[in-house]
């Protein structure tokens, strides 16, 4: 967290510099204060209020109430950026439940700059007239937050609504009766028939429609020619989509990493375990945690003190420490780690997945390659199952893979090394990670992975293992209706009874990974309880990797995207500021309510994300009957000195910037504002806790922000997303489930 913050509370540390580069990893400045009185006063709260990003005015009415940690401590606690302008703040006491006047302190302005409180510490001096004094101690202090942490902190909202204000808009409010319709228009006018609103999505979407997630995956390079030159066939694309995994919220998760003063020097193995456990926020008893809000309200509880690092590497390398990439945070931090991560062949990375059949191999492998291509790093998929379909064909009985067929077994081994020699040669040409799925089930056939793999990429073993035979169930009926395998099998329970018989060999020969650097996912399907164990694992990557592993399931549900109502600044074309809706949008926020309505009747879980700009907060306004939150993270992308400009004013006045932009949208940063890469940089919690929700979720965002978190979903390149198409006045639904990911769009004007 923090880097040199005060031990008694009393002071805070700079952080300093003014550019997004400087904010370590994507991190923001957490600043808590705390008031101690041990002679309360009646009801006098203590109140905050003061600049933006505090509660955006002097307006006492809107001052921040602290909240009661015990009889005589009260804290509030909030996020801003480490290069926030000057913050300027006083306390004040105000009566509870009664309108009376309030007490502000005496003295000067309270100043934060950096992070750095100015001037002397000094208690809180109230007078309450008839020459009676009140003191309060203050406590006042600044630690940097990871967006890892703030994502964690973001988890606590469900169970703690609690209301703050940004510029007097509740950050977190719960509607909970609906509203007149006079007020938002007739209902008659305003009724929808959802699929007469349906419009088609765009031809480059690779989730638009059902494929079969395996087909999906690298193209065989070693069985491009001659024989083995036939396409993936309709059939193929015709059947399903891909193997399934179960939800993940489970009461408490057991997370067994290695203990490093054991590790073997030789083959960097982990010989003994410690055992740490960690469970969910909210949950947790016994022990006081870091308090943090997301910076717009309060949810919280981010690390207890007795977290453990799990990950770290401090291997440096002398030849690669040029090509400073051109982005901020934790894209940056990334590019920057991997040129710290040692000789060449150590900065490729293979996941070599394992497990038994019906286990989510496939999925979990198409999930973790989409994440890792949107944070920027060159992954590929490798499905041994489709170089075995296109060498071998689809038409293979349960006997093939028996152990003890010698012609299958050799077969079988024969298209794993050639997946894994395709992936070496992907490598070696620059790509990064590298996904190799299949069942690897043996240790032979890992030793024989392992030995290909020396001194050209190091391997991570991830396997699955579920032991829940309902879902082994499911996931087996799953798999033969959507596997090219049982294509041309008219009968289910024929095909039903060959995978069952495929399974079973596999099973008599199955060995559990104990060998090299390796993840285990135990259990962690059936959304009751799990495990991951660790084993020599270290690196920014691949912890990078079990954090998104954690916080990943397949339960079912929709997540809608659409861009703010028409605003003003829309229609007079200048980019950025914080206008009101027009007349359009305004029509348009009421569409909306009508359609979440519908669409959501049966899901009363769902929630509503903004931004913390008005024209989200005002497009969601009219939706009634769900939570609404905002996030800062989906502010519009920092124009910096360009905001209120139009394109041509750009143009005409910055003619050199205007190039720039247009020649690289991707990297561009505008002056003293954000690139695209800045904003998937700080997108990458918002991303984590959509994985994570298992009810519907509605985000009402902007443009550039919009098209980042599509581009996650669609599986669409970096270089695409400042082009990929964000229509005002649609909505984009992806729909989250066993079968993939797919699409719907609806156009309501």
């Amino acid at each position: 967290m923090g880097t040199a913050s005060s031990k008694d509370y009393d002071s805070s540390s700079s952080h300093g510099g003014e550019e997004r580069e400087d904010q370590g990893g994507g991190g923001q400045l957490y600043v808590s204060l705390k008031m101690e009185n041990y002679n309360l006063k009646g009801e006098l709260i203590p109140h905050v209020y003061g600049s933006v990003p505090l509660v955006g005015s002097w307006d006492s009415s809107k001052a921040l109430a602290l909240e009661r940690e015990s009889m005589s401590m009260w804290e509030l606690s909030f996020v801003v950026p480490p290069n926030h302008e000057t913050l300027d703040f006083k306390f004040l006491l105000k009566p509870k439940n009664i309108n009376l006047p309030y007490v502000v302190e005496e003295g000067p302005n309270r100043q934060l700059i950096g992070g750095t409180l100015q001037g002397d510490k000094r208690s809180a001096i109230f007078n309450l007239g008839a020459d009676e004094i009140l003191e309060y101690r203050v406590y006042i202090k600044a630690d940097r937050v990871s967006p890892f942490d703030l994502a964690a902190s973001w988890r606590a909202y469900q169970e703690n609504f609690q209301p703050s204000t940004v510029r007097g808009i509740p950050d977190v409010s719960i509607n909970s009766a609906a509203e007149s319709s006079n007020k938002h228009g007739s209902s008659a006018n305003l009724d929808l028939d959802l699929e007469d609103y349906v419009v088609p999505t765009p031809t480059k979407s690779a989730n638009s429609g059902l494929v079969y997630a395996a087909n999906m995956t690298e193209t065989p390079r070693s069985l491009s020619g001659g024989v083995f030159s036939k396409s993936d066939g309709s059939s193929d694309a015709l059947h399903g989509q891909r193997d399934t995994v179960v939800s993940f919220d489970r009461p408490a998760m057991e997370v067994i990493v290695p203990d490093p003063s054991n590790l073997s020097s030789q083959f960097g193995l982990g010989e003994s375990k410690s055992v740490g456990t960690f469970s969910h926020p909210q949950k947790q008893e016994g022990h006081r945690g870091l308090f943090v809000d997301r910076g717009v309200g309060s949810p919280r509880l981010v690390k207890p003190e007795n977290a453990t690092t799990l990950f770290v590497d401090n291997k440096h390398d002398s030849e690669a420490k040029n090509s400073m990439p051109a982005a901020a945070g934790a894209v940056a931090a990334a590019a920057i780690a991997d040129q710290m991560l040692g000789p060449k062949e150590d900065r490729h990375l293979a996941i070599v997945l394992v497990g038994l059949p019906a286990r989510g191999k496939t999925f979990t492998a198409a999930k973790l390659t989409r994440y890792l291509r949107w944070l920027g790093h060159d992954t590929k998929h490798f499905n041994v199952g489709k170089y075995r379909r296109l060498k071998l064909g689809a038409n293979l009985a349960a006997d093939f893979f028996r152990d003890d067929n010698p012609e299958g077994l050799e077969a079988r081994n024969e298209v794993a090394a050639l997946a894994l020699e395709d992936m070496i040669s992907w490598m070696q040409e620059g790509g990064q990670v590298g996904i190799l799925d299949a069942t690897n089930s043996t240790r032979k056939r890992r030793n024989m992975l392992m030995r290909m793999a020396e001194g050209k990429c190091k391997i991570i073993f991830l396997e699955t293992i579920c032991n829940d035979r309902q879902i082994i169930e499911r996931n087996i009926r799953l798999k033969v209706q959507q596997s090219p395998d049982y294509a041309e099998e008219p009968d289910f329970e024929a095909g039903y009874h060959d995978f069952k018989g495929r399974l079973e060999n596999y099973e008599k020969v199955y060995e559990p990974v104990e060998e090299g650097s390796y993840i285990k996912l135990i259990d962690m399907v059936s959304g009751h309880g799990g495990q991951i164990q660790m084993n020599n694992i270290s690196g920014y990557l691949p912890g990078r990797i079990v954090f998104f592993l954690v916080n990943t399931h397949l339960t079912p549900r929709p997540i809608l995207l659409t861009r703010h109502g028409e605003s003003r600044d829309n229609v007079r074309g200048r980019i950025g500021g914080d206008s009101v809706i027009s007349d359009a949008g305004e029509l348009y926020a009421k569409k909306l309510a009508n359609f979440v309505e519908k669409r959501l009747k049966n899901e009363r879980a769902a929630c509503i994300w903004t931004s913390t700009l008005q024209r989200t907060i005002l497009t969601a306004s009219p939706i009634v009957g769900f939570p609404k939150i905002q996030w800062r993270a989906l502010d519009e992308i920092n124009a910096g000195v360009c905001d209120g400009m139009t394109y041509e004013e750009i143009k005409k006045n910055m003619p050199d910037e205007y190039e720039s932009r247009k020649n690289d949208k991707l990297r561009y940063r505008y002056p003293r504002g954000e690139s695209y890469l800045d904003v998937i940089q700080r997108l990458e919690p918002v991303i984590i806790e959509l994985e994570r929700q298992r009810a519907p979720v509605v985000v009402v965002a902007h443009q550039a922000v919009l098209r980042a978190l599509y581009a996650y979903f669609a599986d669409r390149p970096l270089k695409e997303i400042p082009h990929i198409e964000m229509p005002l006045h649609t909505i984009i639904e992806i729909q989250m489930g066993v079968t993939g990911v797919q699409e719907k769009r609806y156009k309501l004007m």
